[in-house]
């Protein structure tokens, strides 16, 4: 049987991912600045230094907190800080070992912001990233998958990173809720949905920050990531199901993850309200149709919503990466950050057999992996 797979973890970027740029960006490589401790930015005092802009950036319109770079004073003493950059995999697996997870699937969290304007730099970060990726990959000996960042206002690069990823242990495609100028449903995307469907290779929208219009209409101290990270996924599902794009891509698998659950009734309300669709539709029937699969947080009420996503539709990440190490308190990490949920769920009510496909089958399933 497949085991346990985290289907949400993070890379905190490390300064080593650069060495992967093409060499005649090394003089545009992002480097890390650094800030006296008595400013706005507190102890985010450390950030990468791309094209003139900071990140993260904790004060202001389009700002966002991230634990990248890890020398940031809030960040730097944590004993897991080289696990979390992918630089110590025996930490690493040392603490998928406590946590009970056999395989995790990795997302980003430098490029969760919207990093430059300019297309054939966004074409050479990606690949960075992506190579840095596939040596990890390589290195855990399959037991860390990833998903590829691609340059979205480049199709062809885009494609040619999907196959990169694809022959090295990529089992997804990177997407925010919106891209740039672009909501998911935008035909501009049906080549990478195209090809991801011909790879085997799943679409998974992460929360994030991807259209700076949007951003810079969002203080950050006031309305956190809520948003300009968190709302655009579930747009990005609204305008999916209503123009019903999956049905175009009949095998391709969707994933909605480090979104919670909570948001899908109403969602599916509101659908209700602009899509003609029999009764039965509005249920876990959408999802088998529309082969999604959503992201549940264990302190989500489950038995209201598997009543609208089904057992076989839901998955779950630790969202390891972002979490902090001494507390499941959300208020103390990321809000997603659950690395105790492999313990919670089988102290839970649900019958073990479904924790079972939530914790195994459903992720490998999303992911095509095993």
């Amino acid at each position: 049987m497949a085991g346990i797979l985290d289907a949400d973890t993070h890379i905190a970027e490390p300064p080593q991912m650069w060495d992967h740029l093409d060499p005649e960006w090394y003089a545009r490589r992002p480097v890390v600045v650094s800030v006296p401790d008595d400013t706005l930015y507190g102890t985010s005092d450390h950030m990468w230094l791309i094209d003139g802009a900071i990140y993260p950036r904790i004060a202001g319109r389009g700002g966002n907190s991230l634990v990248t770079p890890t020398s940031q004073t809030r960040v730097k003493d944590r004993v897991d800080r080289k696990a979390r950059e992918l630089l110590d995999l025996p930490m690493r697996f040392e603490d998928m070992k406590v946590q009970g997870v056999d395989g995790q699937v990795v997302f980003p969290t430098l490029f969760l912001a919207y990093l430059t304007h300019d297309v054939a730099y966004e074409v050479a970060l990606s690949k960075a990233y992506n190579r840095f990726m596939a040596n990890v990959y390589a290195q855990s000996e399959g037991v860390i998958r990833w998903v590829v960042v691609p340059p979205l206002r480049d199709i062809e690069a885009t494609i040619t990173e999907m196959r990169y990823g694809k022959e090295h242990g990529a089992c997804g495609v990177f997407f925010r809720g919106i891209e740039g100028d672009r909501t998911l449903d935008d035909p501009y995307f049906f080549p990478v949905y195209e090809e991801a469907q011909a790879l085997d290779l799943a679409i998974t929208v992460h929360q994030g920050q991807g259209a700076p219009a949007l951003n810079n209409l969002v203080d950050i101290k006031r309305s956190h990531t809520f948003t300009h990270g968190r709302m655009p996924p579930i747009i990005a599902f609204r305008n999916l199901v209503q123009n019903k794009v999956p049905l175009d891509f009949p095998t391709l698998r969707w994933g909605f993850i480090e979104t919670g659950a909570t948001w899908v009734p109403y969602a599916m309300y509101q659908l209700q309200g602009t899509m003609k669709a029999d009764a039965n539709y509005w249920g876990p029937k959408l999802f088998e149709e529309n082969n999604m699969w959503i992201s549940y947080e264990v302190g989500e009420d489950y038995d209201y919503l598997v009543r609208y996503i089904g057992e076989d539709k839901l998955v779950v990440g630790t969202d390891y990466g972002h979490h902090n190490p001494a507390t499941n308190d959300r208020l103390a990490s990321d809000p997603s950050a659950q690395t105790h949920m492999i313990a919670t769920l089988r102290n839970s009510n649900i019958a073990s057999s479904v924790v079972d496909r939530i914790l195994t089958d459903n992720p490998n399933a999303l992911y095509g992996v095993s």
